[in-house]
């Protein structure tokens, strides 16, 4: 398991960045850099269940481990779907065991500085930091638009 770690500045509140982060109108925008059609099913409160959705019927089962709105939000995920069905026993035993993807927001001189840290297999490291990047840049994008 490799640790990943990624960030950038963006001139917003920590609250309107959390809302585009996790906005039913713009988490798909974002998001589509991983995947065309990303989607989430989640009402993103500690605890609850989070489907990430790839617009095929696969993608990731997670839970959220931890939500502080405009501060910090964890998200362990647990397994994959694969055409729709969720099989939480993909990540047992695998270096995924104990994926945690967390998104830290901190307000610095008047801007937010969005920090994403993750455990990623190392087959898919290198996606990552290629995607990411991007992911980050588009909602900064979204954020300051208005």
């Amino acid at each position: 398991m490799k640790k990943l770690e990624f960030s950038i500045k963006i001139n917003a509140s920590p609250q309107k960045v959390w809302d585009i982060i996790i906005g039913k109108d713009t988490y798909n925008q974002w998001t589509a850099v991983f995947a065309e059609g990303s989607t989430v099913e989640t009402d993103w409160k500690k605890g609850s269940k989070a489907l990430f959705l790839d617009g095929k019927g696969s993608g990731m089962v997670s839970e959220i481990a931890e939500s502080i709105p405009g501060k910090f939000l964890s998200i362990h995920h647990l397994g994959e779907v694969r055409d729709g069905v969720e099989d939480l026993t993909t990540y047992e035993g695998e270096e995924w065991g104990n994926a945690l993807e967390n998104y830290t927001l901190k307000e610095v001189d008047g801007k937010t500085v969005w920090l994403v840290e993750m455990d990623m297999n190392e087959e898919y490291a290198q996606y990552m930091e290629d995607t990411w990047p991007l992911a980050l840049a588009k909602v900064k994008e979204l954020a300051e638009k208005n």
